[in-house]
C-alpha cells in the first residue's frame, strides 16, 4: 500500500523545485502526438491524494452550479439519461506518462453545461470532487468538443481507482486537470486556483507546451 502522505509531500516537493527551476523544453518525442518530456505507456497508471471516497451509483451525483440560470443537480439515472457520447483521445499525466488512444464513454461537458445556462459573467470553473480536491479551468476549455464527462473507459465502468463512478476528462490539458469522483462543477467570474495549482503547479497545465509549473509565488 502506497504511503499516500509521503507521496503528496513528494510532488509538492517536486513543485516547488519546477517552479524555481522553470518549465524547460524536453527533448522533443519521435511521436508528434507525444508532448516532450513525456514517455508512452500502455497501462493505465493510478495517480490520486490519497481519498477513496466511498461512492457508487445509488449515492453519486452531480451538482452544475454558481454562475448559471438554471442549476442542476443529477442522479445517475438522470445523468444516464442524457445522450451518450464516446469519444477517443490521448491522455498525458504531469508525471511523464502518456497514454495513446484511450476509448472514453460519457456525456459531453459542453452539452450539460449548456442545460445550466452560463451566465454572461461565468469565465471559469471549478471542478470539486468527492475527496476534496479540485481543479480549475477557464470555462470555455469544457466547451471543447472533446471534453467528456465519463463514466466508462476501454468499454468498462470505470474502477473506483480511476474517479469512478464518474470523472472528467480533459484532453488538451495535463490529466490533474481531469477530476477523479466528479461531485461538482461550479461556475464563476473570476480564476481561483485548485489544489495543485496553489502547490506549484501551472495554471493552465499546456502538454504540448510544457507547462508543469507556475513561475508565480504561492
Amino acid at each position: 500500500m502506497p504511503d499516500w502522505k509521503k507521496l503528496i509531500e513528494g510532488k509538492i516537493a517536486l513543485a516547488k523545485k519546477g517552479r524555481l527551476l522553470g518549465n524547460k523544453t524536453s527533448k522533443p518525442s519521435e511521436n508528434a502526438r507525444i508532448p516532450s518530456g513525456q514517455k508512452q505507456v500502455t497501462n493505465f497508471p493510478v495517480l490520486d491524494l490519497g481519498i477513496r471516497p466511498n461512492l457508487n451509483t445509488t449515492n453519486w451525483s452531480l451538482r452544475i452550479y454558481g454562475l448559471v440560470e438554471h442549476e442542476l443537480n443529477l442522479k445517475w439515472m438522470d445523468f444516464r439519461d442524457l445522450p451518450q457520447i464516446k469519444d477517443t483521445s490521448d491522455f498525458h499525466c504531469v508525471t511523464r506518462w502518456s497514454q495513446l488512444d484511450m476509448d472514453w464513454e460519457g456525456v459531453s461537458a459542453r452539452e450539460l453545461l449548456m442545460q445550466a445556462n452560463p451566465l454572461p459573467n461565468a469565465k471559469f470553473v471549478t471542478l470539486h470532487s468527492y475527496d476534496g480536491y479540485t481543479t480549475n479551468l477557464p470555462l470555455e476549455a469544457l466547451l471543447d468538443d472533446d471534453v467528456i464527462i465519463a463514466h466508462s473507459v476501454f468499454g468498462k465502468s470505470l474502477t473506483a481507482e480511476h474517479g469512478g463512478p464518474v470523472r472528467m476528462v480533459v484532453p488538451k490539458r495535463y490529466a490533474w486537470k481531469s477530476a477523479k469522483w466528479l461531485k461538482s462543477i461550479e461556475l464563476h467570474e473570476f480564476d481561483r486556483p485548485g489544489f495543485w495549482e496553489v502547490r506549484g503547479y501551472h495554471n493552465d497545465a499546456f502538454p504540448f507546451l510544457e507547462q508543469r509549473f507556475t513561475d508565480d509565488d504561492y
